[in-house]
């Protein structure tokens, strides 16, 4: 018997993809209004992450960054119901893309690419581009959610939009080794450290753990890692691909997997400031954070207050 959770998304789905997209844009706004009050634990980590990348804010100007953020996030999740199906020539219409060329030169050299991502934007609409208007094999590492079923209902959702999924859990590293081999683009959210054994970066003016994987398998395999980054502008989107990290080996793999892990932070950093409010970051991110695994009282920089 399908789970609450799973019966919840189909149906979300199915009312969004059942009417206009300008009502179904209208009613993902209104429900995102409704649930700030309500968001508790993560209205307070959105308040704590845009006062990390602006101190200043305070007041009004809080509410509406935090109003914004989660506005953005319900108009993801509209998006992201709607897009299966949609034909290609709307896909490249209402997409602009800078920095494709980097992929262009990584999948000439024949070794793969990887995207790394923060949770930012419309992602998904850009793996469908890649996938439907440049066809270019896409491979993309989601996390294992509970219960199952509302995990399968998140691959059946991608692969429906042409990506490959390989999940987090014992057998990532291989299938993320092969989509590499095999010159796919990889794409890695790398703002969140899902399995707690990343390595400690400064990261928005704080000490905390970044994933590892990047990095590693970049030093690995050869693959340049490309931070990329999906903004969304009313109907348009557009991605911003950064040029490669530079990737060498310089002693002991550990220290250059932490070399370039901060390296890639900083990039991350850098588009996620052009955007706070796009960045979908609803979860314990830092050891100061209420909830994160390491949580110690602690106060922000630059004297940002840390919300309960």
């Amino acid at each position: 018997m399908p789970s609450r959770a799973a019966v919840l998304y189909r149906l979300g789905a199915a009312a969004a993809r059942a009417v206009p997209a300008p009502v179904a844009s209208l009613a993902g706004q209104v429900l995102s209004a409704a649930v700030v009050p309500l968001a508790g634990d993560r209205r307070g980590q959105v308040e704590r992450n845009l006062r990390r990348l602006d101190p200043t804010l305070a007041g009004l100007r809080l509410h509406r960054a935090v109003q914004a953020t989660f506005a953005n996030y319900a108009a993801y999740w509209v998006e992201s119901f709607r897009l299966p199906g949609t034909p290609a020539d709307e896909l490249a219409a209402r997409m602009s893309v800078e920095g494709w060329e980097g992929v262009e030169a990584g999948r000439a050299a024949g070794r793969g690419v990887i995207l790394a991502l923060p949770h930012l934007g419309g992602w998904e609409w850009a793996g469908f581009w890649v996938a439907a208007c440049q066809q270019v094999p896409i491979t993309v590492v989601v996390e294992a959610l509970e219960p199952p079923d509302v995990f399968d209902w998140f691959v059946g959702l991608r692969e429906s939009l042409g990506m490959h999924v390989v999940a987090v859990g014992p057998n990532v590293l291989g299938g993320v080794l092969a989509a590499l081999r095999a010159n796919h683009v990889v794409c890695l959210l790398s703002d969140r450290d899902l399995g707690g054994g990343g390595v400690e970066v400064d990261f928005i003016g704080e000490r905390t753990t970044l994933p590892a994987g990047p990095a590693t398998l970049s030093l690995r395999t050869g693959a340049p890692i490309l931070p990329t980054a999906v903004y969304v502008n009313g109907r348009h989107h557009r991605a911003l691909i950064r040029p490669p990290l530079a990737i060498d080996r310089q002693g002991r793999l550990r220290d250059d997997v932490t070399r370039t892990t901060q390296v890639l932070a900083d990039e991350l950093e850098l588009l996620i400031r052009r955007a706070p409010e796009q960045w979908h970051m609803l979860q314990p991110n830092w050891p100061s954070d209420p909830g994160h695994p390491r949580h110690r009282a602690t106060s922000a920089p630059d004297g940002a207050k840390l919300y309960p």
